[in-house]
């Protein structure tokens, strides 16, 4: 359980909750603002608003998520909060408030490869969750046009148009910058400084500190964290963008052309020179003011066609930047379709349908910029390939794909005889006859979502 105080003595005078999940939840601000311990409002008292905890709750409850280290769930967490409101709103005003450590998981990032998540306990992503939405009133009228990640009315697609249309202007070369586990590396004691120039409310500068120090639990045992921010909180892509916001304007009053999108970041440049010298230089103040680590293996400076960026790569074309998937981007997209499409994983043929639907429906929304006309359109040939496949292996007996080659219009004697072949499932599912029984059509009736017609539904 969360680490409060244990006085939770009544509040008089106390104003009526605003939230709409039959509870109150955080009560305790009085007719005037101030609370019974001391005659103030300040940051820390609009954090811990009741309308603005209450947003917090919501956001949290819809984002859902697992538990963090004190095993407490989403659907658990209102009937905490009636219960402990009292103590735990006056733990953090009083400063005797302890977050729990986040709980450490590892999921998959690239081929056998992990990238480190710490889940925050509910409690935590609640109270997280309303700081965040506090300060981001405060930091985002001051962040750079050019940061486009964890931003509200800000997506990758706008930052990859902002880089077509530098590529278009004639900075055909790029740096490519790398932070080297940025997240684990964040210096403590240089991102509360930064934070300190603009909050002045001390006690919201030690609860951030707080939860910068909460320390992870991994397979059961603690460790201490002395740098960096966890990933998988409310709060750390205000913070990543609140460290990153010094670069961005270092960039920006030295003149640079850059994109941003949260740790990833393009700086163009129009020969291979001038983006060799700004590597240099840049990498001098990331180093030694912001005591970041670039990573000097996947820093490169190169071609805009020769770079990959959030998943899409660039090409030009009578003087014009466009769009392409990475080539790593649809290896990886193959290999998904593959294990959503294999023989051998027993799942029916309704949720099969509703998971390919979902995955084609996400990745031709965030590749919709791209020009891949053609790529999707040979990506359909084996993709259909392999769905003929899985329903030649589930007819399975001789009997039942007789009798379905029949009813698809095959001749008794052509189906008996393509029934019996011992040629592989692979094989078979390029046949003429399985490829005209089991045709484009029927699979799309049948409720099977295509690459290249829902692409071309959504092109930009």
């Amino acid at each position: 359980m969360q680490k409060i105080l244990e006085d939770t003595s009544q509040m008089a005078d106390r104003t009526e909750t605003d939230n709409k999940f039959g509870g109150q939840t955080f009560i305790w601000i009085t007719e005037n603002n101030f609370t019974n311990n001391e005659q103030r409002y300040g940051l820390l008292e609009m954090i811990l608003s009741p309308t603005n905890l209450n947003k917090a709750y919501k956001q949290v409850k819809s984002n859902k998520g697992s538990g963090g280290v004190d095993g407490l769930s989403v659907d658990d967490l209102l009937p905490y909060l009636i219960d402990h409101k009292e103590g735990l709103i006056n733990s953090i005003i009083r400063g005797t408030y302890r977050p729990n450590p986040v709980r450490r998981v590892e999921i998959p990032k690239e081929p056998k490869k992990t990238r480190p998540l710490g889940i925050p306990t509910v409690v935590d992503r609640v109270i997280q969750q309303s700081i965040a939405q506090i300060l981001s009133l405060i930091y985002e009228p001051h962040f750079s046009d050019y940061s486009y990640g964890f931003r509200p009315k800000r997506s990758a697609h706008d930052a990859l148009k902002q880089c077509q249309e530098y590529i278009s202007e004639g900075y055909k070369y790029c740096v490519d910058m790398d932070l080297e586990k940025f997240f684990d590396k964040v210096s403590h004691s240089k991102l509360i400084e930064v934070l300190s120039r603009t909050i002045k409310d001390g006690r919201v500068i030690s609860l951030i500190h707080k939860y910068l120090n909460a320390g992870v639990v991994e397979k059961g045992v603690f460790a201490e964290t002395k740098i960096g921010v966890p990933q998988g909180g409310p709060l750390s892509p205000l913070l990543s963008n609140i460290m990153l916001n010094e670069l961005d304007n270092e960039l920006e009053k030295r003149g640079h052309k850059f994109v941003r999108y949260a740790d990833d970041c393009m700086i163009l440049c129009k020969s291979k020179r001038a983006a060799q010298r700004t590597l240099t230089s840049i990498v001098t103040f990331i180093e030694n003011k912001l005591f970041l680590k670039v990573n000097s293996e996947k820093t490169v400076v190169a071609h805009v066609k020769d770079v990959k960026f959030l998943g899409y790569s660039f090409y030009l074309y009578r003087g014009k930047g466009h769009l392409r998937a990475h080539p790593k981007s649809i290896a990886k997209m193959k290999e998904k379709i593959k294990t959503l499409t294999s023989r051998s994983n027993g799942w029916a043929g309704e949720r099969r349908k509703v998971a390919l639907r979902q995955y084609i429906t996400g990745w031709v929304n965030y590749f919709k910029l791209a020009d891949m006309k053609n790529l999707l359109r040979d990506t359909d040939k084996w993709y259909r390939r392999r769905l003929r496949m899985v329903i030649w292996k589930q007819w399975k007996r001789v009997r039942t794909r007789c009798k379905n080659l029949i009813k698809l219009g095959i001749s008794k004697s052509k189906a008996y005889m393509f029934s019996n072949t011992r040629k592989s499932y692979w094989r078979t599912a390029k046949s003429p006859i399985l490829s005209t029984s089991v045709s484009n059509e029927s699979l799309q009736k049948a409720g099977y979502l295509f690459f290249s017609t829902y692409y071309l539904s959504v092109r930009v």
